[in-house]
């Protein structure tokens, strides 16, 4: 059976199916907090959603100023789902809203550092960040 999915830019993504695809993708994130998992979509700026009809099975939730630079804090593909493109698809829908003038940037997770080179991201030593406490 042939995979339909579908890309969304900013199309309405509840607590729960984040939640669901954090969970099932491997990526740690506070999946159990619903209330959380809605104050990050609620104040995201841009959520590419991949659909497998009606299920979410991948996203990228950024934040942005859509001018300059924007922060790419969650890629999440749902392990069934992984090594398809998906992750890529997302980034280059992403790079599509943004535009050649805006920067990419973001943290990832030492599990991903050899994914975000083959699709085109560079890796960069001069960062620094302040950690959550929760």
């Amino acid at each position: 059976m042939t995979m339909v999915l579908e890309f969304k830019v900013n199309e309405e993504v509840k607590p729960e199916q984040m939640a669901e695809v954090f969970k099932l993708s491997g990526i740690k994130r506070p999946y159990e907090d619903l209330e959380r998992m809605k104050k990050m979509i609620d104040q995201a700026d841009i959520i590419i959603s991949c659909w497998e009809g009606d299920r979410i099975v991948g996203l990228a939730r950024a934040i942005t100023d859509y001018s300059y630079c924007c922060y790419l804090s969650d890629l999440a593909v749902i392990k069934d789902f992984q090594r398809k493109n998906i992750g890529k698809d997302l980034v280059q829908h992403l790079q599509k809203v943004l535009g050649d003038g805006v920067s990419i940037v973001l943290l990832s997770s030492e599990q991903a550092l050899s994914f975000y080179p083959q699709i085109g991201f560079e890796l960069v030593n001069n960062g620094f960040r302040m950690s959550r406490k929760f």
